[in-house]
């Protein structure tokens, strides 16, 4: 069962798995650009999912992942969630990060019910995390059962840091 805050949720979408190829999708940049999976070239991309950048547990999440993987040249983060991308801006301004890639997928909700982190109750996106392989199958995810705890840390870095390099 999913919960958020030990309150049941109902989440929909697609639950993707470890040797899934990561289906296109279309959300919105901070400047109302649309972005699909295509236009991203880095060898590897990690997809940090949360709920709202205006919560602490969200906070910490981008702000760490971000800056565990700054140094890999090959590895781009890109946070996803449901906030406007004015909201996402202002985040990533007060944070100190406007280096930081977010997309808002408030829109349609393309991103969220394709991988499964659609929130139905909330509008919301399921917090999770996507590592995708240069050929952008899906090689390491995690799906949280409750959405206030914070993801595995330890186990996405060691993920990471284990890929083959360039």
């Amino acid at each position: 069962m999913k919960t958020m805050g030990n309150n049941p949720i109902t989440v929909l979408g697609e639950v993707r798995k470890v040797g899934d190829v990561a289906p296109n999708f279309t959300a919105l940049s901070q400047s109302l650009e649309e972005k699909n999976l295509a236009d991203f070239k880095q060898r590897y991309l990690v997809l940090n999912v949360v709920p709202s950048l205006d919560t602490k547990v969200c906070d910490i999440q981008t702000k760490r992942v971000n800056q565990e993987l700054v140094n890999r040249d090959d590895v781009l983060v890109i946070t996803i969630s449901n906030d406007l991308p004015f909201a996402q801006a202002r985040w990533c301004g007060n944070a100190g990060l406007p280096q930081v890639i977010t997309l808002s997928d408030y829109r349609d909700l393309d991103f969220a019910n394709k991988y499964g982190t659609n929130i139905k109750e909330l509008r919301l996106q399921a917090r999770s995390v996507f590592v995708l392989d240069e050929n952008r199958k899906i090689v390491y995810l995690q799906y949280l059962d409750e959405m206030t705890d914070h993801i595995d840390y330890d186990s996405l870095l060691n993920f990471v840091e284990n890929l083959p390099r360039a």
